[in-house]
């Protein structure tokens, strides 16, 4: 049976997308100058480089689970005053994008700076673009996004333990995440598009700001399960991957600003408890069957905060 990385590569898929593109990029005035190139192919996406006279573009396709990629980010960058860019292109049916290059990525700006301070802005800004899809749930949920929702997330959880083999003991049942859920939802802060994988190569440096890509793992869920990630999985490993190596109160701080501001209140100990759960909506959102071991390691992350 054929395999998404096979089919991505297939000649004939390759000919159609590259149909496609010049049909696009001429219909934007932008023709291709030179050879597609074709540097990322995985189980559920491929990416292909297109050069044209006024700087590569980039077509994206995604597995039938995240077709949905390209009409949430022309909805999420609608909101985000700049800080999301929309795609140049897509198609409806198919999910194809074309997006403008997006500059140098956070990753490697960082390697060269040796600071994680830009992770501030970049935080500010994001916050910002979730509080101001709060009103978008269900426009959200209607063109794809996962539902990952407080009230969803207990039976999520006992679902993925029954389907794994091996399960670490000191895991709670459904009921102690339903309490953890029900002691989040008692802050009143309303859920919305949550990014679900944001990290350093997710981040670029176009049009002179920081611009936040790559939603295609993006859920309906509580806002603040985006820290887990981006604060225990990201950043608190440094500039040099060690662990612990890097204070996280000034990022948190930086996040948390625009929705104290919104919601009148110290924010804290919600985003303590939601950064625990934040593991546990990863776990689920991103499971695949072929790589239980990254699940394993999530919801290792839900108990210790420790890979």
């Amino acid at each position: 049976m054929e395999t998404l990385e096979q089919r991505w590569r297939d000649p004939a898929f390759v000919a159609d997308v590259h149909a496609w593109i010049d049909g696009r990029l001429a219909a934007l005035g932008r023709p291709r100058t030179g050879e597609v190139e074709q540097p990322h192919v995985t189980d559920w996406s491929t990416v292909m480089r297109v050069p044209t006279g006024s700087g590569p573009v980039w077509f994206k396709a995604n597995d039938e689970a995240m077709a949905h990629e390209a009409a949430v980010l022309e909805l999420v960058a609608s909101r985000s005053g700049g800080r999301v860019p929309p795609p140049l292109a897509r198609d409806p049916r198919t999910g194809w994008m074309l997006l403008a290059d997006a500059g140098p990525r956070l990753r490697d700006v960082i390697a060269e700076e040796g600071t994680l301070t830009r992770w501030h802005d970049v935080l500010e800004a994001y916050a910002r673009i979730q509080l101001a899809c709060e009103d978008d749930v269900e426009t959200l949920l209607a063109l794809g996004l996962p539902d990952r929702r407080l009230p969803t997330l207990p039976g999520a959880y006992a679902a993925l333990l029954a389907g794994l083999g091996d399960v670490d003991p000191r895991l709670p049942g459904p009921e102690a995440v339903e309490e953890l859920c029900d002691a989040l939802a008692a802050y009143g802060i309303r859920e919305t598009v949550q990014h679900d994988d944001l990290h350093d190569g997710q981040v670029f440096l176009g049009a002179g700001v920081h611009q936040v890509l790559d939603w295609g793992d993006a859920c309906v869920s509580h806002p603040f399960f985006t820290l887990a990630v981006t604060l225990e999985g990201v950043i608190a490993w440094g500039v040099h991957d060690e662990e612990d190596s890097e204070d996280l109160e000034p990022h948190l701080a930086a996040y948390l600003a625009p929705y104290e501001a919104a919601y009148a209140g110290d924010l804290r100990e919600a985003a303590r408890l939601a950064m625990r759960l934040g593991w546990v909506c990863r776990a689920v959102n991103g499971a695949l069957p072929q790589d239980p071991e990254r699940t394993h390691v999530r919801l290792r992350m839900f108990l210790d905060g420790k890979p």
